[in-house]
């Protein structure tokens, strides 16, 4: 989910630093839905290779309006019998389509307020549980995001992310400021990018609506196309536990634009969210019999 700024950005040359780029490994994973049968001590796992199928696949999106049409494409029931912790209001909805077992998260809403938890703290948590429960061979974060013109990036276009940093993590010590940035690659997938002829371009993630002239500089250093407030705690989480994770970003606001932020985001939310889940559709689509290091 993401919120653009309306700002001048100014796309100079960054700052001449070198930043540390962590790439994930191929997960090794067990598979198994629904996860309600799963052995309480997970003593019957088994090891999945690259080279096996992909069976079990989580979509991670922080927005139920974002959420609800994929549940409707892809006929998924929600899971009345939690297997996250009591209180939390995170929700899975779960089925099988075309013989892969589906699963999305979102976060639910917050309990004081009711709306959206959105952000990277409910993000890292929701991938740390899915995957500590689910055993995916693959994660996808999904979401609508702001775009920078200067990038190229127009209202309704989908991006892969190549590469995902934060913006707003600042910590000017020698190592401590590369872990901040915390530049990650997404998971290669050159077969799907072909197949589905899709945009790729660098997503940096902040958890602030707004954007200072620092994170714009951090934006700018990460040679970002495309901004949001999520995706690169997902994939902290994701390279931590050795899960490849897919990035997909559509664009609904932009922000160095000329049109107020909130305006931009609500008039094209709807539109946009259609093209996200289109999107999305075709990328499991593609990914249906396939192992991860065949996409």
């Amino acid at each position: 989910m993401s919120f653009g700024l309306i700002t001048s950005l100014s796309l100079s040359p960054p700052p001449d630093y070198q930043r540390e780029k962590i790439t994930a490994t191929p997960p090794s994973t067990t598979t198994m839905d629904p996860i309600h049968t799963q052995d309480e001590n997970n003593s019957n796992q088994k090891t999945v290779s690259s080279d096996n199928h992909i069976s079990t696949i989580v979509i991670i999106i922080a927005m139920q309006t974002e959420a609800l049409p994929l549940v409707d494409t892809f006929k998924l029931t929600e899971d009345r019998n939690s297997p996250f912790p009591k209180g939390t209001p995170w929700v899975r909805y779960y089925g099988s389509y075309r013989g892969l077992n589906v699963n999305i998260l979102w976060p639910g809403k917050d309990a004081a307020l009711g709306v959206d938890s959105i952000g990277t703290v409910s993000a890292s948590l929701v991938t740390y549980a899915a995957i500590q429960a689910l055993q995916p061979d693959l994660i996808i974060n999904a979401g609508t995001s702001g775009g920078f013109k200067a990038k190229g990036a127009c209202i309704g276009d989908v991006y892969i992310a190549s590469e995902v940093a934060f913006h707003d993590r600042r910590i000017p010590i020698p190592v401590f400021d590369l872990y901040g940035v915390g530049v990650r690659q997404g998971f290669s997938t050159p077969n799907l990018l072909k197949e589905l002829n899709l945009k790729v371009g660098k997503l940096s993630t902040g958890d602030s609506l707004d954007m200072t002239p620092l994170d714009e500089a951090s934006i700018v250093a990460n040679d970002a196309t495309v901004k949001d407030m999520e995706g690169a705690a997902v994939a902290y989480v994701a390279d931590l536990l050795k899960v490849p994770a897919i990035f997909v970003k559509a664009v609904t606001d932009i922000v160095d634009g000329d049109k107020p932020t909130s305006e931009e985001f609500l008039q094209n939310l709807t539109a946009v969210t259609v093209a996200l889940d289109e999107t999305v559709a075709r990328v499991v689509d593609y990914i249906v019999g396939k192992s991860v290091s065949e996409l």
